[in-house]
């Protein structure tokens, strides 16, 4: 008999470990203006290689280029710089009051705002973003009350939530936001089912889903892929590529056998990539699949190519498992940097500008911070009614825990 060689298994880690050079040479990107852009009602076999590819539009000099670009006017595109200032100022500012106590935990989304800033500009209102815990510049873009937002991240007496909710963890219905879940992947299925409903109700409105790519492994990324192939719903399926899922490497979920956007293919949805730090290419790609959505040709799914510049999370550390120099490295750059360049580009912006701007909201999320912590903080002040824990949970309390209530004399 032939003797046969031991089988083995194939453990993917990461390109780069703490010590070493960050190594991004897998990532091949086009030049700026060089990826085709299809019509909206293209037959999904017809744009595989879009998969494989990145959409983008702002070059290496500023300059909005090729068939992707946008027609957005000057102040449509300093608005988008503001949401992005504000998320960074929000993210620091509430990283620091963990660092404080004064909240339990926090989680920024450094890098990546482009993505959730750009992406609300292409919907109307009524439309429901199913997100995750990263996506808060999809309220910020489009003004809600940071200081409702900080309420709920201190878990005060003004907590829209009432406590009853993790920080970060939004709810917004009327800002078209869906209860956030820590347990990834919920969202996915949930948007699906929501915009199928939309639609068998001969409603106009869209839904949009999010995950991380680490999430994709689960059993609802794939579910959820099921019954947006079947059924069609106007629904846009967002991946959000930020190459690192807390301290695995995109690779563990599958991001070196193929791309993301790849996974599409079985199913026979659309799908596309794009640069997800070029909020000129975010607002263009986030607009054709919007396009789609509402001329009733069913879903699309986008995978955002981005960096997690920050650490997963208040409680992680990232250069336990990745190089320090791995963000300065990213080849995709800042996409505010990138933006407030195009701006200037265009004569449309200076430097003095951007550092007037930039002080302004800095101080616009301190005062919403000190108005927040006057209700309120993690082991201080006022906080919500112990009452609270037995609201909104059933339309009619069950003898059990109207008991438990009086029992607690609340």
């Amino acid at each position: 008999m032939t003797e046969r060689k031991p089988l083995s298994l194939t453990v993917p880690g990461p390109p780069a470990r703490p010590g070493d050079a960050p190594d991004f040479s897998r990532l091949q990107i086009p030049q700026a203006g060089k990826v085709r852009r299809p019509p909206v009602d293209v037959p999904a076999h017809e744009i595989h290689d879009l998969a494989y590819s990145i959409v983008r539009v702002l070059n290496r000099q500023g300059e909005a280029v090729g068939p992707w670009a946008p027609s957005l006017d000057a102040e449509a595109l300093k608005q988008g710089l503001r949401a992005m200032l504000t998320v960074r100022a929000f993210d620091t500012r509430m990283m620091m009051a963990q660092r404080q106590g004064k909240t339990s935990f926090y989680m920024m989304c450094t890098g990546e705002e482009a993505i959730a800033c750009a992406f609300q500009t292409a919907l109307e209102k009524g439309d429901m973003n199913f997100p995750t815990y990263r996506q808060q510049g999809l309220l910020i873009a489009q003004d809600y009350p940071l200081v409702t937002m900080m309420n709920q991240i201190f878990s005060n007496e003004q907590d829209p939530l009432r406590g009853r909710q993790m920080p970060v963890l939004y709810s917004v219905k009327d800002a078209g936001f869906f209860s956030v879940s820590g347990n990834l992947g919920t969202q996915y299925v949930q948007a699906v089912g929501w915009a199928m409903a939309s639609a068998i109700g001969g409603d106009t409105r869209i839904a949009a889903g999010w995950i991380g790519e680490g999430s994709t492994a689960e059993s609802d990324f794939h579910a959820a892929l099921v019954f947006a192939s079947v059924y069609r719903p106007p629904v846009i399926l967002n991946v959000v590529n930020n190459q690192w899922a807390i301290s695995s490497p995109q690779a563990v979920a599958g991001g070196e056998s193929t791309t993301f956007a790849a996974r599409a293919h079985g199913y026979g949805i659309p799908s596309l990539r794009a640069d997800g730090n070029d909020y000129l290419a975010v607002r263009a790609v986030a607009d054709w699949a919007v396009e789609r959505a509402r001329s009733n040709l069913g879903p699309t799914l986008i995978e955002w190519v981005t960096y997690r510049a920050g650490p997963h999370s208040s409680s992680d550390d990232p250069s336990r498992y990745r190089p320090k120099e791995e963000s300065d490295a990213w080849p995709l750059g800042d996409p505010i940097e990138r933006l407030k360049k195009h701006l200037i580009v265009r004569g449309d912006w200076t430097e003095q500008r951007h550092t007037q701007l930039q002080a302004e909201v800095e101080e616009e999320v301190l005062a919403a911070a000190r108005e927040a912590e006057r209700h309120g903080t993690l082991h201080t002040g006022p906080k919500p009614s112990t009452a609270a824990i037995f609201q909104d949970v059933f339309r009619e309390m069950p003898r059990h825990l109207r008991e438990q209530r009086q029992e607690m004399g609340v």
